[in-house]
């Protein structure tokens, strides 16, 4: 396929995040395959007679089999730690999930803000020559989940399973300076989750144990909007129980919402750094004052990590006690938002004024992995 036949081409979608792999076609709603960033190795070597046994496993299907893996997570904090796993799940993604073979179509990359350039260059080093796309195009993952609600203007808080950052944008473009980063989210959380319950009595050490722990957060934690008034309810009131898969039964309580508390309070797991709430206003005071006042209006959540019960509302008063009582704040939090930033990817890479933004396998050729700097940001 020609380079300018495959701009033409609907392209393959990836959003690549810490905790999930999401992929799909451009110009459809939703990807089409969401599976966990995981890669699971056998923990023993497996010699049942007649059964095919894989040397890994990708996503679900290592969930499925947690008992019997070792996990490996090739991205931590947003960035890729191990080209080589990261490189069996979307060959998995290709030939599993979506049937589909690399060198038919272009694909969209989103990565986060303030990675290292190197990254960027190394996934067009993978995408070129070990997949062999047509072309390539990487974006920043703010900038999609502000398309994805069809606003080019606002404050983008996206936290996800490795990342929390905050990205100012004004009319399409993203201002540099104004953006604040934190390597700690969702998995962050769910390891300080754990530390809580280890303190009573309940131990959760291997990497399939942690996943446990994750389910557990995603179902049951929450964010108070007074936590010192809920440390002073009634233990029984804030007791959940928590079936593990062996049938046994975890009461849980004040950790539920002790451990989300570190997204707004890191000290309380002594974490350096400021909370959600701080780091939404220093971004945005960063930026020149004319334009604060559309930040303020256009606070949009984006990421799994913000769909903790009471996080848009403690967000809402944090942000109103640090600001003057005349200005007005929305916040911005749509159903889909696990989603926003590969859906605002799928609708950019289907407009027509994007064919010309692709970089080209000749691109590629003629000056190397640099060139995403000079198409691309």
């Amino acid at each position: 396929m020609s380079d300018s036949a495959a701009a033409g081409t609907r392209a393959v979608i990836f959003d690549i995040g810490s905790g999930q792999c999401k992929a799909g076609l451009s110009g459809e709603q939703a990807p089409r395959s969401v599976i966990s960033t995981v890669v699971g190795y056998p923990k023993f070597k497996l010699v049942m007679f007649g059964v095919r046994h894989k040397d890994c496993y990708i996503g679900e299907e290592a969930q499925s089999k947690r008992g019997i893996l070792s996990f490996t997570y090739p991205m931590e904090n947003g960035v890729v730690t191990s080209w080589d796993d990261m490189e069996k799940i979307w060959r998995y993604l290709y030939e599993q999930e979506l049937k589909m073979k690399p060198s038919e179509r272009p694909a969209l990359l989103t990565e986060t803000a303030l990675n290292p350039l190197r990254h960027r260059e190394k996934m067009a080093e993978t995408m070129f020559e070990s997949f062999q796309v047509p072309a390539l195009f990487v974006t920043l993952q703010a900038l999609t989940a502000l398309y994805a609600c069809a606003r080019t203007t606002g404050l983008v808080l996206d936290s996800g399973d490795g990342v929390t950052i905050t990205v100012p944008v004004y009319k399409g473009c993203y201002l540099l300076h104004g953006i604040t980063r934190r390597d700690f989210a969702g998995r962050g959380v769910t390891k300080y989750l754990a530390r809580l319950l280890s303190e009573t009595g309940h131990s959760f050490v291997s990497t399939a144990e942690r996943e446990i722990v994750r389910d557990m957060k995603e179902k049951l934690c929450y964010v108070a909007l007074d936590p010192s008034q809920n440390m002073q309810e009634k233990p029984e009131k804030l007791t959940r129980e928590y079936l593990l898969p062996d049938g046994r039964a975890v009461k849980v309580g004040d950790q539920l919402f002790r451990a989300p508390e570190t997204l707004f309070v890191p000290a309380e797991a002594e974490i350096p750094g400021p909370g959600v709430g701080r780091m939404v206003l220093q971004s945005i005071a960063k930026c020149r004052e004319h334009i604060q006042p559309d930040m303020l209006r256009n606070v949009l959540l984006s990421g799994g990590s913000t769909l903790f019960r009471g996080f848009k509302e403690r967000l809402l008063k944090e942000l109103q006690t640090g600001i003057p009582n005349t200005t007005p704040v929305k916040i911005i939090s749509p159903q889909d938002r696990m989603h926003s930033v590969w859906i605002g990817a799928s609708i950019l890479a289907s407009l027509r004024t994007f064919r010309n933004m692709w970089v080209t396998r000749e691109d590629y050729d003629e000056v190397g992995p640099t060139v995403l700097q000079r198409k691309c940001f």
